[in-house]
């Protein structure tokens, strides 16, 4: 009998593609589990054959009866980034789960360097990579690079008054689409079960605010000036334009991972996985020019 695969967070951006690619990679129905809080967000799969479950990770009880019979579970981290820790303890509950359900194999998606990286949620993804690694089992660990589409949450608003507010300097990113990390993740899914394996997910390029900027001005046919401030302007900057304060240091967070080179790490997984060299960012500006002018 073929394994069971589970995927947490099925009816968001990345779980979801995860899911459409593991289908696209041969992986029978059948065989995948799809898991959210609310299944009636999954019902596009339902019909496609693949069971769906509903997943509360702030429920260790529906955890060990929505992860029993997998044999791969792959935990989407969450979104819960408030200060109490819930989403490490969140993380913790699924791993013991599907440790007490007898999971084959566990998998998780982090981000890069998470024991020396400046974004503030990482201290969420080493702990969730320490409690996977402490369970003995064979493990995968995706450290995704920032998607592409993170764009979307700065260029639009840059575009309207042409100047790109930044303290990330000259700090390179090493963007990736979210389809290329999603198609790398299932293709070490569907995979036979091998060693445990690190993987950190990225472009094939790192670029500083600049080069982006200019690549998004040409692509626009609009003006963007890259404004270089520091790490406190740029928290004055966003409470003055009404972020709430809850978020502010989280999204400064950001900009200082770049700034420090967190972000930079270049590395092949995805062409390895995938058979395939990731999108470049050039031709994701282009392909979505109009959305990101604003």
């Amino acid at each position: 009998m073929a394994e069971k695969i589970l995927v947490t967070g099925a009816s968001g951006h990345l779980g979801g593609l995860i899911v459409k690619k593991l289908l696209a990679r041969g992986v029978a129905p059948s065989n995948i589990i799809a898991g959210t809080r609310d299944t009636a967000k999954l019902a596009d799969l339902a019909a496609k054959g693949i069971e769906t479950r509903k997943v509360d990770f702030n429920d260790e009880a529906n955890l060990s009866k929505a992860f029993a019979g997998a044999d791969t579970i792959l935990i989407v981290s969450t979104d819960a980034l408030d200060a109490a820790g819930t989403r490490l303890k969140q993380h913790r509950a699924a791993v013991k789960a599907a440790v007490a359900v007898g999971a084959k194999r566990l998998a998780y998606t982090s981000l890069p360097v998470p024991d020396a990286s400046h974004v503030s949620f990482a201290p969420d993804h080493l702990g969730t990579e320490q409690a996977i690694k402490a369970t003995g089992l064979p493990y995968l660990i995706f450290r995704n690079n920032w998607y592409q589409e993170n764009l979307f949450m700065s260029l639009p608003n840059a575009f309207k008054s042409g100047q790109w507010y930044t303290s990330a300097g000259a700090g390179r990113t090493a963007f990736a689409a979210r389809e290329d990390i999603a198609d790398a993740i299932a293709a070490a899914l569907a995979a036979p079960a091998g060693a445990s394996a690190i993987y950190t997910l990225t472009g094939a390029e790192a670029l500083p605010p600049a080069e982006i900027a200019k690549l998004a001005a040409n692509a626009t046919g609009k003006p963007l000036a890259v404004v270089d401030l520091t790490d406190e302007q740029l928290a004055g900057g966003m409470k003055a334009a009404g972020v709430p304060e809850a978020f502010i240091p989280t999204l400064v967070s950001f900009d200082t991972a770049a700034r420090e080179g967190d972000l930079s790490i270049v590395t092949s997984d995805i062409e390895k996985l995938t058979g395939r060299k990731p999108k470049a960012v050039a031709t994701f500006i282009k392909e979505n020019a109009k959305g990101l002018a604003g």
